[in-house]
């Protein structure tokens, strides 16, 4: 374990804060859930990803899509890919663009006129690009991203797939 330096008394319910720098350096923004972990006389926490318990379904969803509509898919959390289509596997685990997560935090759905080059982490893909954020009861945990050749509107596929992955997160 890496020591910060940086100690933070416990108010009277309980309640710690973390300091800004630290937040900032892991990438833990406003609203989002901390898993809690007690190891001997630690207390560990850790980001919660709502979207990992759904990879095997995702994983799913992008092979079966991609292989009706000839597109490429690739569904994330809030902050790296955790699922792709087959043609897109080496982006599992690569950071997204501050511009998906920007679209992610305003819930916004998005359809690219142009074609467009997007970097993930050290990859750039171009194509047209569809983006819908997955939402879970009320919070916005992920986004699907249909990539084609042609502009053509394939928003409604990833509607569906978001569709899909938000119910299973509701109900699991």
């Amino acid at each position: 374990m890496k020591s910060t330096g940086v100690t933070r008394k416990i108010d009277e319910l309980g309640r710690v804060v973390i300091p800004k720098e630290i937040r900032r350096n892991l990438e833990i923004r406003d609203g989002e859930n901390l898993e809690i972990f007690i190891d001997n006389d630690s207390v560990i926490l850790k980001k919660h990803y709502q979207m990992h318990s759904s990879e095997e379904l995702s994983n799913k969803l992008c092979n079966i899509v991609s292989n009706i509509i000839d597109v490429s898919i690739l569904i994330s959390d809030q902050e790296k890919i955790i699922s792709s289509s087959n043609n897109l596997i080496n982006l599992i685990n690569k950071k997204l663009d501050k511009k998906i997560i920007e679209f992610i935090d305003n819930r916004e759905i998005y359809e690219s006129n142009n074609l467009e080059k997007i970097k993930f982490n050290d990859v750039e893909i171009e194509g047209y690009y569809n983006i819908v954020p997955i939402i879970s009861s009320t919070d916005s945990i992920g986004v699907v991203i249909i990539i084609s050749k042609m502009k053509d509107n394939y928003i409604k596929y990833a509607e569906i797939i978001s569709k899909i992955l938000s119910e299973k997160i509701d109900i699991g």
